[in-house]
């Protein structure tokens, strides 16, 4: 049992050092830093208080206690016995470990937009969801804000990937951080996409922090967490997106970037 809290402990603890850093850093950065410099970049005109921010970082801290009981048990107990976790590097190689992390990244993109799409249903939504709704003008401390259940819920993939893919310890938390830092993007409540972003074939395809920013001021729409695919099949993406990018590209770069699209549309 000590040993057991030990490891839980130190889970734990480098769990919630990531959050702090990796979702900290930008929130000093946009939020208290740079903010008027970078006026330009926000998504929304209003702001959230701190009041919010605390809200967040307290249910954040539950379910990032939540995701480090989860990883204990999945890899530090005899349940790892029937996952495909594996210890020895020469069983694959070196290559699989940032294959099998991207591979895994596109697995719980489609997992977590039907479990999203699922926490919207109206007799789920208010018991569990809603609370991550309360951020309506989301920061980066709004990442890992989640009801209990949603955490628990949100944390499903990593038993889910457990079981169909072979993953190193270093995959595992090569896979974790890169999803948190896409997290935190999409929660960063500004723009910082590249100019050229726009007219690449990655616009097509990846989402972004007006993407995810729509969804939560808007409540419907975009529940997808890296890419466009499956709201774009499911016809879900908000009808606002694409138009509500290009506005805040014209406000950072100027009329440029207007007329560059009016060039481009057919």
């Amino acid at each position: 049992m000590e040993q057991a809290i030990s490891i839980g402990s130190q889970i734990f603890s480098i769990s919630i050092l990531r959050y702090f850093l990796i979702a900290g850093i930008p929130f000093l950065l946009f939020y208290r830093f740079f903010s008027t410099k970078l006026k330009n970049l926000k998504i929304q005109h209003k702001s959230a208080s701190s009041k919010d921010f605390i809200r967040e970082i307290l249910h954040s801290v539950q379910s990032t206690a939540i995701m480090a009981v989860i990883a204990y048990l999945v890899i530090y107990t005899p349940f790892r016995n029937y996952t495909l976790i594996y210890t020895n590097i020469g069983e694959y190689s070196w290559w699989w470990i940032p294959l099998s992390a991207v591979i895994g990244l596109v697995i719980h993109d489609t997992y977590f937009y039907w479990m999203h799409r699922l926490l919207h249903h109206p007799k789920l939504f208010r018991h569990t969801h809603l609370l991550h709704h309360k951020s309506t003008n989301p920061s980066p401390w709004t990442s890992y804000s989640f009801h209990f259940t949603e955490g628990v819920a949100e944390t499903g993939i990593l038993v889910l990937l457990v079981f169909i893919l072979p993953l190193h310890p270093l995959a595992i938390a090569l896979f974790t951080i890169s999803g948190f830092i896409i997290n935190v993007y999409g929660h960063l409540g500004y723009e910082v996409a590249p100019k050229w972003f726009r007219h690449s074939p990655l616009f097509e395809l990846l989402n972004t922090s007006v993407h995810h920013n729509i969804h939560h001021s808007k409540f419907k729409g975009n529940y997808g967490l890296y890419f466009r695919f499956w709201d774009r099949l499911m016809n879900t993406e908000h009808p606002d997106y694409v138009k509500s990018y290009d506005e805040i590209q014209e406000r950072r770069f100027g009329t440029e970037s207007r007329q560059t699209r009016e060039e481009l549309s057919p």
